[in-house]
């Protein structure tokens, strides 16, 4: 899902342009096995600690949107290290030289995140799934999250008794604009009712309480939550399989070409392989149990 506005900071050759557009996959979505690898310009930056080509000298600037949801953030705080993602970045920021003083969050739209154009971030966090379409505009660190897509109910509805794909096919479904879980709803179940888009998953959970969806798709953890905090006689119908046996991943977002990519990517993968991102993912998402697999 889960949740990009813009001043131009450095100047790209057009031949590492024309570099970039040869190597950027042209796949739709879903993302093949090599889209979890980081893009960008490889070897760019010498990644010194604390000395990186930061938007601000001596500072590093994170993105993500407003609100920010739980279970990924903490009391709709970035700044404050709690929640999923918060910590992931500030994991990341260590690992890159920069501690948590030196850190500045900025505000940004899911869906601008990912948009062609410059960025004013150095990187951004908010749940966006790496993809091939996206890759043509922005770069991925590595994977710092394996997610799937699940389905919410009303548990009084006919929805909540789906079994299956199939069962979804005549429901009125709804999902947040952009995100890999409205793709779901459109290539997975294709529905027979054209589905319903919202700006914000506030919007969607809205919809869901006031009958006008049957169900809504979020990724996994934040329908645990969902349902656990804020729409609770909503229950999990289910989640959906990897597609082509690949698992969805989310990946912080870099301008393209960023000399930064190799760098923030190197800290994704030191984390993940020191047991950084494990231990983090067992502190905030520890509830986002297994769901019935929708089939």
């Amino acid at each position: 899902m889960h949740l990009a506005p813009h001043m131009l900071r450095r100047v790209i050759s057009a031949a590492a342009v024309a570099l970039l557009a040869t190597a950027v996959g042209c796949a739709p979505q879903p993302e093949e096995k090599s889209a979890a690898n980081p893009t960008g310009t490889a070897g760019a930056a010498t990644c010194a600690k604390g000395k990186l080509d930061t938007q601000t000298s001596g500072k590093l600037t994170i993105a993500t949107d407003e609100p920010a949801y739980e279970p990924w953030f903490k009391d709709d705080k970035p700044a404050n290290g709690e929640g999923f993602e918060s910590a992931v970045a500030y994991a990341v920021a260590q690992r890159l030289g920069y501690d948590k003083a030196n850190v500045v969050w900025q505000s940004v739209p899911f869906n601008k995140a990912f948009a062609p154009g410059a960025k004013t971030f150095d990187f951004d966090i908010n749940q966006v799934s790496i993809s091939a379409e996206r890759k043509k505009a922005v770069d991925f660190s590595s994977g710092y999250y394996d997610v799937r897509q699940a389905v919410i109910a009303l548990k009084t509805s006919k929805a909540a008794k789906a079994t299956s794909i199939a069962d979804l096919k005549g429901l009125k479904l709804g999902a947040q604009v952009g995100t890999t879980s409205l793709d779901y709803i459109d290539d997975v179940v294709k529905p027979t009712r054209e589905p319903a888009a919202y700006a914000k998953n506030d919007q969607a959970k809205s919809a869901l309480q006031n009958g006008q969806v049957d169900a809504i798709v979020v990724d996994l953890p934040t329908a645990f939550y969902i349902t656990a905090a804020e729409v609770t006689d909503a229950r999990i119908v289910g989640q959906f399989e990897n597609q082509d046996g690949m698992p969805e991943q989310f990946g912080l977002v870099l301008d393209k070409g960023s000399a930064l990519t190799s760098c923030v990517a190197t800290a994704v993968d030191t984390l993940r392989k020191d047991g950084t991102l494990a231990s983090i993912e067992k502190q905030w998402l520890s509830d986002a149990v297994d769901a019935p697999v929708l089939k």
